[in-house]
């Protein structure tokens, strides 16, 4: 079920700008898949160790201050991946951390073929185009089903060879707002390709959805810091032993599993910990459950209650306000009913341009974002036969009077 209002009230207080962007003023923030809102104890720990004047590996308390919040970072990023076994580390982003996972999976590979899917984001298709031509490999990309707009082990399966180097998946798309099995489809590659190395871009599933590595049976999973509740400028990536002590990058001498180069920002490590503190809270609060896991599994179950209530206002309206998938010349992208859609809702309106419908929506108070063909969505938007639509992308902290806002600019605009 979703949240109380006094829960709701309780969470955005927890969250930078709720409801007022610093610059343009009071507004409904549905751009949640271009950037979460910002935890306020996550900001407030960045500024406090970005002030620290003292590194890593020195024998003095600051020093052994940083390294230990660096490892509590580490045991978090491993908690809320669920993962018992493998590495963690940070980079510059999760578009950096997914190329640098896929060029040295690619490199430590004897296979002949990479594969990905067209609904994958250009992070994981240009990295595997690139370094399948480096390798002298071939690159294939396998179709995603368009009425569904979800790739399934049905579109995988023709295309595995036991030649298969690196296989990548996307756990949930940016544009379609649609998660994928990423179990079914890693086991139906291992079936067929046993020394595959299999990569999951989870940067837009991370903030909506359970995310446990050890079930998967993959060998790579990243994020991003600014979609998952915290800031810009690092991601997290999860590498499997496998992959952990391939070759790759490093420091000369360094021990075979370490993945990390120069000094780590304690900072980052730690606002990653606040995010997981956060959860753990939440889960909390929605559940009886005592240890950290649980209470995490607990949080992700009430996101995904709380976003479905507000996909459910914007497909079927509130506020007396017919939804997106009642008016009359609007087009929602995918099906209207979907046990895979995640928090969001694209579409567009006849005889409007999404571009000019994301102005105006804006300059009413409603922040959203327009996906086009361009090179971060033209994959997923021509198989589709879309030229643009607006993403209204919801999280758990937004409400169904924000749903309202959104709803009564689209209802004036359809009906002009």
């Amino acid at each position: 079920m979703p949240f109380t209002s006094e829960q709701l009230l309780e969470i955005r207080d927890r969250f930078h700008h709720a409801d007022v962007c610093p610059i343009q003023g009071p507004r409904a923030f549905f751009e949640n898949a271009g950037g979460s809102l910002t935890l306020k104890a996550a900001v407030e720990r960045t500024a406090e160790l970005m002030a620290f004047p003292d590194n890593q590996g020195r024998a003095n308390a600051a020093s052994q201050y940083l390294m230990a919040i660096i490892a509590q970072g580490r045991n978090d990023m491993k908690l809320l991946m669920g993962a018992s076994s493998g590495e963690v580390f940070i980079g510059e982003s999760g578009t950096e951390l997914l190329g640098r996972l896929i060029r040295n999976a690619t490199l430590a590979s004897s296979g002949a073929k990479i594969l990905g899917s067209h609904l994958e984001h250009p992070a994981t298709y240009s990295a595997g185009r690139r370094w399948a031509e480096v390798a002298g490999m071939t690159y294939e990309q396998v179709d995603f089903d368009t009425a569904s707009t979800v790739v399934s082990v049905e579109q995988y399966r023709p295309a595995l060879t036991p030649d298969l180097a690196v296989a990548t998946i996307i756990h949930a798309s940016p544009v379609t707002g649609m998660h994928v099995d990423v179990k079914a489809i890693a086991a139906e590659i291992r079936a067929v390709a046993p020394e595959c190395f299999i990569i999951v871009d989870g940067i837009q599933h991370a903030a909506h959805g359970h995310v446990a590595v050890d079930d998967y049976g993959i060998d790579g999973y990243v994020v991003s810091g600014y979609k998952l509740f915290s800031r810009h400028n690092f991601g997290v990536a999860w590498v499997s032993d496998r992959l952990a002590t391939a070759p790759h990058d490093q420091l000369a001498g360094a021990p075979a599993n370490v993945w990390e180069l120069g000094t780590r920002d304690a900072s980052a490590y730690a606002a990653f910990s606040e995010v997981v503190r956060y959860l753990e809270w939440l889960g909390a609060e929605v559940s009886d459950e005592t240890e950290p896991r649980a209470q995490l599994e607990a949080a992700s179950a009430a996101i995904r209650d709380q976003e479905q209530d507000l996909v459910d206002a914007m497909m079927w309206g509130t506020g007396g306000l017919p939804g997106l998938g009642q008016l009359d010349g609007v087009h929602v992208v995918g099906p209207e009913a979907s046990e895979h859609r995640s928090g969001m809702v694209s579409f567009w309106i006849e005889g409007h341009d999404s571009l000019d419908v994301v102005d105006t929506l804006n300059a009413e108070g409603v922040r959203t974002h327009a996906r086009k063909q361009d090179y971060y969505s033209a994959s997923v938007l021509e198989p589709l036969g879309i030229e643009n639509c607006i993403r209204a992308s919801a999280s758990h902290y937004n409400t169904r009077a924000e749903v309202e806002q959104l709803l009564a600019t689209v209802n004036r605009l359809a009906g002009s």
